[in-house]
């Protein structure tokens, strides 16, 4: 084989738009059909919630190399906020649906650059600590301030606005997006930081704002991935938003694979499946839960996929360049 052939690049985009097409209309047909039951489509609208946070999160902790733990408290911002905004804008358009989202988004990233200018000074565990406590505060003054988040009894009777095509689109969207920046000249910044944080300085990259710049990206998304998980409970509350939120948010990270986008939604989909899966198993379900996370964590420390990303296009030129190869070596012990 000479030469390896590539798929065009508008070939591969109408080749993975086909494919979330079908997965779009293979999904609400499911779910439309009765094939699943009330508690099973629940878990598919959590499955996309999570893998939207384990993607949002990916971006601080995979690609830029940092380890914040209040990822909990930019979802309640976020949460809090879309909440607000439906409860004040009755109805169900598309625009009051992604009015709360972006919303809840903007806000997020607004305290994720508050906390990411001084805090990003930090490394490893200091940092660790200090988003820990923002994670905190911000559950403290959702306690604090029952006249506008509803205290600790919760926000009632908020729209139901995530339904199946509100989660996958925004999924969709947001992971397509990440996707893009990460392959951009910032991406490939905030990856530089990661490798090096010396060497990248050196080399002219500016640390300060690329890494403020992954931080509030990573805030902005977890604070639509809060809208999500709003429209989806319909009544939020404090204990919705505690340290173990962010830690199980984490561990799906480091599951999936630290800067694997891909590893992030597969350790997602997973790790919220898995609960629903073992209900047979009542008593024992976390101890199996945890039990199969020390195992991978022992036989594959460095997550499920490390740092593989998939890519459809990949594996076709693959295929393509696989059976160009065949035909050629054919024709040549043919030829001889």
């Amino acid at each position: 084989m000479k030469h390896y052939r590539q798929i065009p690049f508008f070939l591969r985009y109408i080749i993975n738009a086909a494919v979330l097409v079908g997965f779009l209309l293979l999904g609400n047909g499911i779910l439309s059909s009765g094939v699943m039951n009330r508690a099973q489509s629940s878990v598919v609208l959590q499955i996309g919630i999570y893998v939207l946070l384990a993607v949002s999160l990916n971006v601080a902790t995979g690609y830029l190399g940092q380890l914040p733990l209040g990822h909990a408290g930019f979802m309640a911002i976020g949460a809090y906020t879309a909440a607000l905004i439906w409860k004040a804008l009755p109805g169900k358009s598309p625009a009051v649906i992604v009015l709360g989202l972006i919303a809840g988004g903007l806000l997020s990233a607004v305290f994720g650059i508050l906390i990411g200018v001084p805090a990003l000074r930090l490394k490893g565990d200091y940092l660790a600590i200090v988003t820990l406590g923002f994670g905190e505060i911000i559950r403290v003054l959702i306690i604090n301030l029952p006249g506008i988040t509803g205290g600790t009894p919760g926000l009632m009777s908020i729209p139901k606005h995530s339904s199946f095509l509100v989660v996958y689109i925004t999924v969709i969207v947001s992971c397509v997006l990440i996707h893009t920046l990460m392959k951009s000249r910032h991406g490939r910044a905030i990856l530089a930081i990661r490798e090096n944080e010396i060497a990248a300085e050196a080399s002219g990259v500016n640390t300060t704002f690329y890494k403020v710049l992954a931080f509030t990206v990573s805030a902005f998304f977890a604070g639509v991935a809060g809208g999500l998980y709003a429209g989806y409970t319909g009544i939020l509350t404090p204990g919705n938003f505690t340290f173990m939120t962010s830690i199980n948010i984490l561990v799906m990270v480091v599951l999936g694979g630290l800067g694997s986008m891909a590893g992030s939604i597969i350790a997602a989909s997973i790790l919220t499946a898995l609960p629903l899966a073992l209900q047979s198993f009542n008593k024992y379900r976390m101890v199996i839960y945890a039990l199969l996370l020390i195992v991978v964590m022992i036989f594959k420390p460095s997550g499920l996929l490390g740092r593989y990303d998939f890519s459809l296009s990949r594996i076709l030129e693959k295929i393509i360049n696989g059976q160009l190869f065949k035909k050629s070596q054919k024709a040549g012990e043919e030829h001889a």
